[in-house]
């Protein structure tokens, strides 16, 4: 290969903006319509095959391959690329590459600049400096800002200055932010900087180029292109609407944003500063408007248009957009005379007198000549240093004259960031801007910091203003009088008298977040970016590597509103890897149910489990739904905000769907043995002496659990033995074997727990729970007619088990002098007699899912396979996406580190130093709150 054809090879392939909205006829995808603004790459050099008039271009923003019309096409400069290629609303990218005097700006930036970032809301604006730019990974071209924010936006990013691993620069978490060149708005210093070295240095001739081509697009009617017949596929671009109308201007804009303006309504001229100047979107056609902000409250704009915010006013009746044919500059005989140079030693730190201050009219006079240059850097120029404007020389006035002066000092100003605006004459409105006696604000452009201290009226003036306390003092400062009536105390110099819609809160602090009902808040369009999907399909649910692979992450398993941890704990437990309580689900409705029972039952099922099963995710919307039907249906109004136990819950929502008892218990120590249903069974240890004739056991002299509670030991006790000794104390019997039980640990309040660690059982044997069924006898496995509480502590024979005998060795026991105290009790045999040894199926339930509390916050773990390691843990409140009107984001991860521990015995556990659990571990056997077993033989016919 020659030099030159490798040279012509290796040449960037040249980028170019679509200027108008196009349809192309593609043969076989039919109509392809791209955007005005869309971004194209040249996929065929000039000269080597495209000829005439049409290029084909790759759209980068959908991947299409068309020939367009090169008047179509508007070309990017090459040191432009990168800058644009990042910004995906294509209407900005023609916005901005209209102004490329700001893309070179944004391009040779230095970096600790301070500029203003697009955050939050259309149109709100946050400080930032500028630390990194260029692309965020090896291999890409597009150019993104990293920036630090600053001032009240301080938390409100989305990283440390890192992307995906990669340091780009350092800053605290939550401070950093990338973002593409359309949010970035410079600073006015800045921009007058660049000005002052571009009138020394000349533009380069590209830039003008591409002004001019750009420019020409404005007047041209291009006809549509003709079909290309010589190729399979033959896309040929036509225009979809009217010939491309460039967004910018060619000339600058007859207005620049500040400058003062007058125009004439309702036989008054009345004035303000312009916030905006240009066409509006969409409207280019029809030239430019100008937005204005007024000095009186006559305006009716609130700075959007068609729902798009183009600037920002302090209210509506401060907002006014004309056209630009009727708007002229304020004549000088409107605006101040200039001022008096005779600069005389401040009192303290030189600060210049806030533009928008109100002075009484005697201090007028008297503090002219005490008016301190502005805070800049001097420069040494022999230039005497230009002092801001300040109000004439003039008479004391009375009150009434007062309001002209006021009206034509803020006239003149140019204030910054303003808080939400007040109507003229109404009182109480200052409430709207969220300031109030007390707020620490900033007024004046630089700012000056201080305390409000006053709010009200002063005769004369129809706004309400505010009297602050400022942190340093001030020339053109008083003690808190204003025209000889004291509002409040505050040192000599410190006191200042503003308009109160020209404070704005202090930006060195975050503004505190409004209040809002975070009831109503979570719905469907507030929580519209996390929502979840409905699924009418019945959905089994997913077991083993698919169950981790689709639940494992951040935004996984059921998202957290509100205090709702113990909601989200007990479903994800019940339904994500279980179907044994999936028939409240398939329950089928009953004319008695009533209307809440069907709108539950179908709210659960199809906006919660079934799109748990399929997606891995529900969003909190769909809860707080069912919150409500639950605090609809009870008297407990605390069901949608105030923290709950998942018993209370459980009980609750198994009772508003109309769900058959769990649990059939039978008392065999009363004569009717009267049958007690229930959902949940709370596990009770026994509180009873220790029987005289029994060996003192290890455990507590209360308790008959062995308990290993030596100095170094852990007390533990599995919750087979929990379950055998709280059934068999309180004299109680399954009168059916349960499909799904779930057990609740004993805990005796927060600070108080009567074991160290309770050790969920992996499966726990009920056959001895069984009443009404045949059990084997103790010691020669015949079928058993006798039963012992006294003899479960008796160490000689199998300790820490039920004792239950045949008849011979009932009587063989107890005839021992140390066993005559005991009661035996005779338990009754179904289909006898029976002789010899019983070979039966003993009934076993498996755990599928422990719930867990910690500091009143629930979480659960979850076995999602037959392995002893398949153990997922599940955080509904893991993480926190904004502040208190944020987002929680729920987790789920693995954890088969907990399966070692529940493979362990109760003597084995207890040797375990607690400080060597890891944290998964720990809080599984530390902070057990609800253990949940099933059958899946016997969950298939219930």
């Amino acid at each position: 290969m020659s030099g030159a054809q490798e040279n012509k090879r290796r040449r960037p392939s040249k980028m170019y903006l679509v200027a108008c909205d196009l349809k192309i006829q593609d043969q076989l995808e039919g109509t392809i319509r791209l955007r005005r603004g869309n971004l194209c790459q040249e996929q065929e050099q000039e000269g080597a095959g495209s000829k005439g008039d049409q290029l084909w271009v790759k759209v980068l923003d959908n991947g299409y391959m068309v020939k367009i019309d090169k008047q179509l096409l508007i070309e990017v400069p090459s040191e432009l690329t990168g800058l644009l290629e990042p910004v995906s609303d294509p209407e900005s990218r023609l916005a901005l590459l209209s102004e490329p005097k700001d893309l070179h700006r944004l391009a040779k930036m230095p970096l600790g600049a301070s500029l203003y970032v697009q955050i939050g809301q259309p149109g709100e604006l946050a400080e930032a400096e500028l630390r990194y730019r260029g692309p965020l990974t090896r291999g890409n071209t597009a150019v993104l800002f990293g920036l630090l924010l600053k001032g009240s936006a301080v938390g409100r990013g989305n990283s440390n200055g890192s992307y995906k691993g990669h340091q780009l620069f350092a800053c605290p978490e939550g401070c950093g932010l990338f973002v593409p060149a359309n949010q970035i708005v410079l600073s006015r210093r800045l921009r007058a900087n660049d000005d002052r070295d571009n009138r020394e240095h000349s533009s380069s001739g590209n830039q003008h180029q591409n002004i001019s081509h750009l420019n020409n697009h404005r007047n041209q009617n291009a006809a549509p292109p003709q079909p290309s017949t010589g190729n399979i596929i033959a896309r040929v671009a036509e225009p979809a609407s009217a010939p491309f109308l460039s967004r910018g201007p060619a000339s600058p804009p007859p207005f620049q944003v500040g400058q003062r303006v007058c125009f004439p309504l309702d036989d008054n001229v009345h004035g303000g500063e312009v916030k905006f100047c240009g066409p509006l979107p969409g409207r280019a056609s029809r030239g430019m408007c100008v937005g204005i902000l007024l000095d009186s409250a006559v305006g009716n704009w609130d700075g959007s248009y068609k729902g798009e915010k183009i600037c920002s006013f302090p209210s509506l009746q401060y907002g006014f957009l004309l056209p630009v044919s009727k708007v002229s500059p304020e004549p000088r005989l409107r605006r101040q005379p200039p001022p008096l140079q005779t600069p005389k030693p401040p009192i303290s730190s030189p600060t210049t007198t806030p533009k928008i201050a109100l002075m009484p009219p005697q201090l007028m006079s008297a503090k002219l000549a005490l008016k301190p240059p502005p805070l800049t850097t001097p420069k040494p120029a022999a230039k005497p240093v230009q002092l801001p404007p300040t109000s004439p020389v003039v008479k004391p006035r009375t009150p009434s004259l007062l309001t002209a002066a006021d009206k034509l000092q803020v006239s003149n100003s140019a204030p910054g960031p303003l808080s939400p605006g007040l109507d003229d004459g109404v009182d109480g409105e200052y409430k709207d801007t969220g300031l109030e006696v007390g707020s620490m604000v900033e007024v004046n452009e630089p700012p000056l910091f201080g305390v409000i201290h006053w709010i009200g009226r002063i005769g004369g003036i129809a706004e309400l203003v505010a009297g602050i306390e400022l942190d340093q003092e001030l020339t053109a400062g008083t003690d808190g009088s204003y025209l000889g009536e004291r509002h409040f105390r505050c040192p000599a110099n410190k006191g200042l008298f503003v308009k109160l819609r020209n404070c704005r809160r202090d930006s060195r602090f975050p503004a505190p977040e409004k209040p809002v009902n975070q009831v109503e808040r979570c719905n469907s369009i507030a929580f519209a970016e996390w929502g979840s999907e409905r699924v009418e399909e019945p959905t089994p649910p997913v077991q083993e590597e698919e169950a981790k692979e689709m639940y494992q992450g951040c935004k996984r398993g059921i998202q957290g509103h509100l205090n709702s941890c113990y909601l989200d704990a007990s479903l994800f437990s019940l339904f994500a890897c279980c179907s044994s309580v999936d028939r409240v689900l398939l329950c089928p409705s009953e004319p008695s149910d009533g209307p809440r029972c069907s709108q539950a039952r179908d709210l659960l099922r199809c906006e919660i489990v079934n799109p748990l099963r399929r997606f891995g995710y529900v969003c909190a919307s769909k809860t707080m739904a069912l919150r409500r039907l639950l605090e609809a249906e009870s008297s407990d109004a605390g069901f949608t905000n105030q923290e709950k136990d998942p018993e209370e819950f459980l009980n609750k929502l198994f009772q508003l769907l109309r769900v058959e008892p769990l649990l059939k218990i039978r008392s065999v120590t009363q004569t009717q043995q009267q049958l007690q249903e229930c959902h949940l069974y709370q596990l009770f240890p026994p509180s009873v002496p220790v029987s005289p004739s029994s060996p003192t056991p290890l455990s507590p002299s209360l308790s008959p659990i062995p308990m290993f509670n030596s100095a170094d030991r852990m007390r533990v006790a599995s919750v087979q033995t929990l379950l055998e000794t709280s059934f068999l104390h309180a004299g109680l019997k399954f009168a059916e074997a349960p499909s799904c039980l779930p057990l609740l640990m004993p805990r005796f309040g927060k600070d108080f727990k009567m074991f160290d660690a309770i050790l969920p059982s992996l499966t726990i044997d009920i056959t001895d729970l069984l009443d009404d069924t045949l059990r084997q006898c103790s010691i020669c496995q015949a079928v058993a007619e006798w039963e012992c509480l006294q003899c479960y502590e008796d160490l000689d024979i199998t300790p820490g088990h039920l004792k239950q005998y045949c008849q011979i060795c009932n009587t063989q026991v107890h005839a021992h002098r140390k066993r005559q105290s005991h009661s035996p009790l005779k338990v009754g045999v179904t289909g006898g007699p029976w002789d010899g040894p019983l070979q039966g199926t003993r009934q076993r339930l498996a755990l599928f899912a422990v719930t867990c509390i910690e500091t009143s916050h629930y979480v659960s773990f979850v076995k999602h396979g037959p392995r002893p390691d398949d153990w997922l843990f599940f955080d509904s409140m893991a993480d926190r996406e904004g502040g208190e009107n944020g987002f929680n984001v729920p987790h789920v991860k693995e954890c088969p580190e907990v399966g070692r521990y529940l493979s362990l015995s109760e003597e084995k556990l207890c040797k375990i130093d607690p400080a060597s659990l890891r944290e998964h571990a720990r809080r599984l056997l530390c902070d057990s709150y609800m253990c949940l077993y099933h059958s899946p033989e016997l969950s298939l016919y219930k």
